[in-house]
């Protein structure tokens, strides 16, 4: 059974499809399972942005067939991970957690590179490209600790 990651963001068409398809490409697919979802339904069922699409298609990833969803209680019995964008995402996921075991899952995705700092992946939904790749380089790189430390968690080469 592989081990669950789930991508958190508030729409699931702009940051977490980046980080669900950046994450996966660092893990065996064998292994690893990856998706995303966002705290609102405002997007249920489309596609991720095009900035997005574009921004990873420049760096060799396909995100396009991703379809975007609302993060749901199953999720916390689904998924052994799960990681959000910002604080915000943060605080409305923790709510939503049905045990102090699932809110325990829920981590601050840029915590991997600034433990404790509350540092936020910025929402480039309203900027232009440049926003896209600012996020994609910050995604990567935390997607690179994130990978690692799951690799190393659960023993697999």
């Amino acid at each position: 059974m592989p081990v669950k990651i789930l991508m958190v963001c508030l729409g699931n068409i702009c940051r977490s499809p980046l980080a669900e398809g950046i994450l996966q490409s660092k893990l065996p697919t064998d292994k690893f399972l990856v998706d995303s979802a966002g705290t609102g339904n405002w997007h249920a069922g489309q596609g991720p942005d095009p900035r997005s699409v574009a921004t990873a298609k420049n760096r060799g990833l396909d995100i396009s067939c991703q379809k975007a969803r609302q993060i749901k209680k199953a999720d916390f019995t689904e998924f052994d991970h799960i990681y959000v964008m910002d604080s915000s995402n943060l605080k409305d996921v923790t709510q939503l957690a049905p045990t102090p075991q699932a809110k325990a899952k829920v981590k601050l995705m840029m915590d991997e590179i600034f433990p404790g700092q509350k540092v936020d992946v910025p929402d480039p939904y309203y900027g232009g490209p440049e926003g896209f790749d600012n996020v994609y380089d910050m995604l990567d790189d935390a997607c690179e600790l994130v990978a690692a430390k799951l690799l190393k968690e659960h023993h697999i080469q």
